[in-house]
């Protein structure tokens, strides 16, 4: 039997809770990396402290209170792919990093991701649908990514459960996101600036705990996702060690830890 392998040879990787600066130095690392090895890469990872991650363009000087969130222990990073703010905290953070011709549609490999994603979910006794168009676009602001779900992401019973984006450059791949274990989001408000706060109610959205009655782990998430990887795209799929990408993705830290970048809009 040949292997399933849509982008190539696909690797696996789950790595220890790592700060916000490192966890998007290595997915940029990553990225770079595909178009060198032809490798595709699932990743699965958590945070080592709660961090607060801004959409690429997304506003955030005199939006968000840098002296509230540091008051309550939340860090603060720049994502390299669009969106809205997401809080990072009691979730599970996903990425895909693979080389892509760039006149493949962008809606073609993100649907293919959500397959992905969709089939671990079931794995874990969680199912979910796709979004279909809303009305309301998503323009970047203080509200947080989940509280509307875009056209083709993946909701449980109505209300968004996974939150992503992708970034493609020079014939690389990026997207990653998050699936939410609880609910933090509805929490980022109280950190928004005092000319940017509304009373505004904003609709919860669904968590794996809600929709399981318990909260699974990282590791049971990684291997619903890693058997997916298999059974969809590559069943060769082997793992990866972190410190196959440590070197290249220290270069990239500085550039996550620069305020200027971080606040640069």
């Amino acid at each position: 039997m040949h292997p399933r392998r849509s982008y190539g040879r696909w690797r696996l990787l789950i790595t220890p809770p790592r700060s916000g600066a490192e966890n998007m130095a290595r997915d940029s690392a990553l990225r770079s990396r595909a178009a060198r090895t032809g490798e595709t890469v699932f990743s699965v990872y958590s945070w080592s402290a709660p961090t607060l991650s801004l959409g690429r363009n997304q506003p955030a000087s005199g939006v968000y209170d840098l002296a509230k969130l540091r008051a309550s222990g939340v860090g603060v990073v720049r994502r390299p792919t669009g969106g809205r703010a997401i809080l990072h905290d009691r979730e599970v953070t996903y990425s895909v990093t693979a080389p892509i011709d760039d006149e493949t549609p962008l809606r073609q490999t993100y649907t293919r991701i959500n397959r992905i994603l969709q089939s671990g979910l079931s794995r874990l006794g969680v199912f979910v649908e796709l979004a279909g168009r809303s009305d309301r676009a998503a323009v970047p602001s203080i509200r947080p990514c989940f509280e509307i779900p875009a056209e083709g992401e993946l909701v449980a019973q109505g209300a968004k459960l996974v939150g992503s984006a992708q970034w493609r450059d020079s014939g690389q791949l990026l997207q990653h996101g998050s699936i939410l274990v609880d609910d933090d989001q509805s929490s980022l408000p109280v950190f928004a600036s005092a000319v940017q706060r509304s009373n505004d109610t904003i609709p919860a959205p669904a968590t794996l705990h809600g929709l399981l009655g318990r909260a699974p782990g990282v590791h049971e998430v990684a291997t619903a996702m890693f058997d997916a990887v298999r059974s969809l795209e590559d069943e060769y799929a082997e793992m990866m060690l972190e410190e196959e990408i440590r070197d290249e993705a220290l270069e990239y830290v500085p550039h996550f830890l620069d305020e200027g970048w971080t606040w640069r809009r």
